[in-house]
């Protein structure tokens, strides 16, 4: 090989691996950002690790939300109306969040098979509903209308 062959070889080599090492550090960089949407039905089914941050999403369960007293401690149980996950969340509740409503919420499933929620979400008028939450509910053929929303007055 001629040595201005060689010398272009290596640079291409060198390129090559520099970019290998640069996209393996974004994918590596990235992997810890990332969070999965699940539905109930899928945590419910063990599609989810334990210990794995995830997000979840559907209905409020009418008449699970329970607060404690003297803490921010919240626990509420989620549906797509096939399935349910209890969840815990220890904080201040979104204004919006309320029995009947559409979340989203982070966290990851501890051992005992309850949600511990990081952070949770909720709608921001009466007609928005999270579009992962919306085709979920569309894919277990549930939806919002069909089951009895809360009382308004």
């Amino acid at each position: 090989m001629k040595p201005h062959r060689r010398k272009k070889l290596g640079i291409i080599i060198f390129i090559a691996a520099g970019l290998s090492v640069a996209v393996g550090f974004t994918a590596f960089a990235l992997k810890q950002n990332i969070n999965m949407f699940y539905t109930p039905t899928q945590v419910a089914e063990g599609e989810v690790g334990s210990g794995q941050h995830f997000r979840i999403g559907g209905m409020v369960k009418t008449g699970t939300v329970l607060g404690a007293t003297d803490s921010l401690k919240v626990n509420f149980v989620t549906t797509d109306f096939v399935s349910d996950v209890p969840i815990q969340y220890e904080g201040i509740l979104p204004d919006l969040f309320r029995e009947g409503q559409g979340i989203v919420a982070e966290g990851e499933m501890d051992a005992n098979g309850v949600f511990q929620a990081s952070r949770v979400l909720a709608k921001h008028d009466e007609n928005f509903m999270s579009p992962e939450v919306k085709a979920a509910l569309d894919a277990s053929g549930a939806s919002a209308e069909n089951h009895s929303p809360v009382a308004t007055n």
